[in-house]
């Protein structure tokens, strides 16, 4: 799986700029909005079925699912996807979509587990990029300011710069990491820990 998504964001060809490296995020957010939305929707149809209360999981996947979605808006302000791209998120993100989705009717606890272990390889590529920025590689997100989006969204100061950006986000996905083992151990049925905001 990692090795397809690498080929498929350009990660492993050549050295990574700015460019590459957009290719990557954007590629990355539009698969990472899906776990947090299929297992909110697979939880909630559940719910009304069974006329059971949910445990408060739903609110936290929701939220999950809107802020792997502002990652991609972010990212979104400093590069428009071309028509072949944005044909191939389609197609990857339809695909996923739908196996997900069956796999969390099968199993929540494995795909909560799955989206973990996601969750840290995103943590890693967010370290790596973060690396590239420190070391003088990414030279134009050197100097470049947040974009208003990201201010505005994680509450950056006015002087944020790419960088502040990148470890906000990478900051997220280790919050997502936490969250899907700790939803990965518990039962369907056992309360959500995390609270509305958490």
């Amino acid at each position: 799986l990692r090795f397809g998504f690498d080929i498929i964001s350009g990660y492993k060809f050549g050295s990574m700029n700015e460019i590459k490296w957009l290719r990557r995020i954007i590629c990355l957010e539009t698969v990472a909005g899906v776990p947090g939305m299929m297992g909110a929707m697979a939880r909630h149809l559940q719910s009304l079925r069974r006329f059971e209360r949910d445990y408060g999981w739903i609110h936290t996947l929701l939220e999950e699912a809107e802020n792997e979605r502002m990652h991609l808006l972010t990212a979104l302000e400093l590069r428009k996807p071309g028509r072949f791209f944005r044909f191939n998120v389609l197609l990857l993100q339809g695909i996923f979509t739908n196996i997900f989705f069956c796999a969390y009717l099968a199993s929540p606890r494995f795909c909560h587990r799955f989206v973990g272990y996601l969750e840290e390889d995103a943590v890693k590529t967010y370290t790596h990029c973060l690396a590239e920025i420190d070391s003088g590689h990414l030279k134009m997100w050197c100097k470049m300011p947040a974009p208003p989006i990201a201010i505005s969204y994680w509450r950056l100061g006015d002087e944020a710069m790419m960088r502040d950006v990148i470890l906000a986000i990478r900051a997220d996905e280790a919050h997502h990491r936490l969250v899907n083992h700790t939803l990965g151990s518990l039962k369907p049925d056992q309360k959500n820990p995390f609270g509305p905001g958490q």
